[in-house]
């Protein structure tokens, strides 16, 4: 099963009783096909930037939800016959990981790596010394 995300705008002029059914029947129909809801937003509603099918202002939903790539055909066709959403989005979302991406190192690990050894500092006295013999062999030459 896969991770998606469902992000839908549902009509304003609905009445709250309406809304909450057809989000109610979304959810009922991905656990029909065998889906499993992980996580749901509340409808928030928002002013659109823009209007989609002659409304300016609509009902935001969002879901996150794991279901077989095979069975998200069968959700789309029953998003697209559904007159009272005005637009979705299914986007597939990474599975999330322990620390995402990052590895924990336990002190005892760091006890066993082996250590670089430290370079001993040179004392400017030692590097004077090394200059002074390379003049003098290069001179010679």
């Amino acid at each position: 099963m896969k991770l998606y995300e469902l992000t839908y705008l549902i009509s304003e002029g609905l009445p709250e009783e309406e809304i909450k059914t057809s989000q109610e029947k979304i959810n009922n129909l991905i656990q029909k096909e065998g889906g499993v809801l992980e996580k749901t937003n509340y409808s928030i509603k928002k002013i659109l930037g823009y209007s989609v099918k002659k409304k300016g202002n609509a009902y935001l939903t969002s879901l996150n939800f794991c279901l077989e790539p095979v069975k998200l055909e069968n959700l789309e066709k029953e998003l697209k016959s559904n007159s009272q959403i005005l637009r979705y989005l299914i986007l597939t979302k990474p599975k999330p990981s322990a620390g995402y991406g990052r590895t924990k190192v336990s002190p005892e690990t760091l006890e066993r790596s082996p250590k670089k050894p430290i370079k001993p500092k040179v004392e400017l006295k030692e590097i004077g010394k090394k200059l002074e013999e390379i003049l003098e062999e290069y001179e010679s030459q």
